[in-house]
């Protein structure tokens, strides 16, 4: 019996050693901090790796984590300088710096910073109205981030940045915004569709313009060259009929030739017959009947037969002219005799 008595006394004794020992030794996370108390008041801060410590002398509280923190806060309502209520959302970075000024400055330093963010925030957003609002995020944040850091600095924290993730204005707000969008969308489509018709009536002008422009030194040019053309024309006919030096038989004989194709118009109903047209027939009859010197460009002299024969044919072909003209004249109604005698032209 006492040989298990001192046993079980034993074990005892050896199970209390080793919860003991346990309790003596601390291992503490990097980027983590313990605050140690002896006696009731606050002792030292246990660094990361292995620590040791008097059981049940020294008391260790919970680990505090000295990394960089994000928090974010719900949304809280804050009223604008023209007395507009909006939902503004905030994110909070911070750090401990002091884990004994973290423990022991503040009860909960998270609900601290939340409240002081709050509260900082209204007074911030309270002096401006709801555009500038909108559109001072940065000057909000850097406010924020100066009331803040000033007031947690003796709680042994650090705020390293805060931002406003939402500003949310009132429904009726919104929609008036959006209508404002719209037709400040509307505005500028309007306007970009009036200078794009602008710009293209401009380039169909110039277009136009300069088309015209084209069009007539085109047809300025055509002009010049035709003229030039019927000078050059009348010119060589000129100088061919100069060179020749035409007769008036010859004239006589071409007037014959263009009487017929007066005659030849769908209109020409009414035909007047000048005088001369007996004279220069005569003429004719007596140029084919009379003997011409020999031409340049005959290379053989006809024979008098051969020249007999063309005076008969060209003979036969005044008469039969006269008789055809006679004809016409009669069809009319109209004397030849009785005509007053016109000049050719």
């Amino acid at each position: 019996m006492e040989a298990s008595a001192f046993l079980i006394a034993g074990l005892i004794v050896a199970l209390f050693a080793v919860f003991t020992v346990v309790r003596a030794v601390r291992i503490v996370p990097q980027a983590r901090a313990r605050n140690v108390e002896r006696l009731g008041r606050y002792h030292r801060t246990l660094n990361p790796g292995l620590n040791l410590v008097i059981p049940y002398i020294d008391r260790v509280h919970p680990v505090i984590d000295l990394r960089e923190q994000v928090v974010s806060f719900k949304p809280q309502p804050v009223i604008t300088e023209d007395n507009l209520v909006v939902e503004i959302d905030t994110v909070l970075y911070f750090q401990v710096t002091d884990p004994r000024a973290a423990f022991y400055e503040i009860a909960n330093f998270l609900q601290a910073v939340e409240q002081l963010t709050v509260t900082t925030l209204r007074n911030v957003v309270g002096s401006m109205d709801l555009e500038k609002t909108l559109t001072s995020r940065d000057t909000i944040n850097s406010q924020l981030r100066g009331v803040l850091d000033e007031a947690t600095g003796k709680w042994g924290l650090r705020v390293n940045r805060v931002e406003i993730k939402a500003i949310d204005p009132p429904q009726s707000i919104k929609d008036a915004m959006q209508k404002q969008m719209r037709a400040e969308r509307d505005k500028r489509a309007a306007i970009l569709g009036a200078e794009g018709q602008r710009q293209s009536q401009i380039l169909t002008a110039e277009g136009d313009k300069q088309a015209a422009v084209l069009r007539a030194e085109g047809n300025r040019t055509a002009a010049i060259l035709q003229a030039e053309g019927q000078s050059r024309a009348i010119d060589e006919v000129f100088q061919a009929v100069h060179r020749n030096d035409p007769d008036p038989k010859l004239l006589a004989w071409q007037y014959l030739q263009t009487l017929p194709q007066l005659a030849q118009g769908a209109g020409s109903t009414f035909w007047v017959i000048p005088s001369e047209v007996t004279s220069a027939l005569q003429g004719v009859s007596r140029a084919f009947s009379e003997a011409l010197p020999p031409s340049p460009a005959t290379r053989e002299k006809p024979t008098d037969d051969m020249a007999a024969q063309a005076a008969d044919d060209t003979a036969q072909a005044a008469q039969a002219a006269a008789a055809a003209l006679a004809d016409a004249a009669k069809a009319d109604r109209v004397n030849p005799e009785s005509l007053p005698s016109q000049s050719p032209g």
